[in-house]
């Protein structure tokens, strides 16, 4: 064996041991807190809110009217029963109608911490036009959709799988912390 062979192998050698120790150093030093660690806390008085994106099957919608077209309200039920949404019901009278006619808007979604997930798939249909309205003291399943004066029409699937994209993951409201989906 040459000289300059020994003196390679005794490199790489040192070499081999030195990453060796600052492998072991590194992470027996380690004292960094994962997210896992942050996730499991929720400020005082914070309400868990279900901020899983769902499927559109899993999707109870409830519509107003405030548009001044007649059967306009109906024509978006069907057209998110056509979409595989589980509910969509046209309501002209309720315990909780829109006090005054959105007239500066193309929607109102209202929804509490059950339905944030949902609010939010139902927000890609109106392509992030619409103004979200939480409501924490809400315990139903479902999304309240108030048709605003500017509204025309759905959006078509690709537009609105485009604007799911672009929204990304639900963005949880003021004074909410994470439901454990475990």
């Amino acid at each position: 064996m040459s000289f300059a062979r020994v003196r390679a192998l005794a490199v790489v050698g040192i070499l081999i041991v030195a990453a060796a120790v600052f492998v072991i150093v590194a992470v027996v030093k380690d004292r960094q807190g994962g997210p896992a660690a942050d996730s499991k806390k929720c400020a005082e008085g914070a309400v868990m809110a279900n901020a899983r994106l769902p499927r559109q099957e899993d999707v109870k919608v409830t519509i107003f009217n405030a548009t001044n077209r007649p059967g306009t309200g109906s024509d978006v039920a069907n057209d998110f029963l056509s979409r595989r949404f589980k509910e969509a019901k046209v309501v002209t009278a309720a315990p909780n109608p829109p006090v005054t006619k959105p007239t500066d808007v193309v929607a109102v979604i209202r929804f509490g911490p059950q339905t944030v997930g949902a609010a939010w798939l139902v927000r890609a249909y109106f392509l992030d036009q619409a103004r979200s309205e939480f409501d924490k003291a809400r315990q139903d399943d479902k999304v309240e959709i108030i048709l605003g004066g500017k509204f025309r029409q759905l959006p078509t699937t690709t537009e609105v799988n485009q604007e799911i994209a672009a929204l990304g993951n639900p963005v949880l409201p003021e004074g909410t912390c994470a439901k454990d989906d475990s």
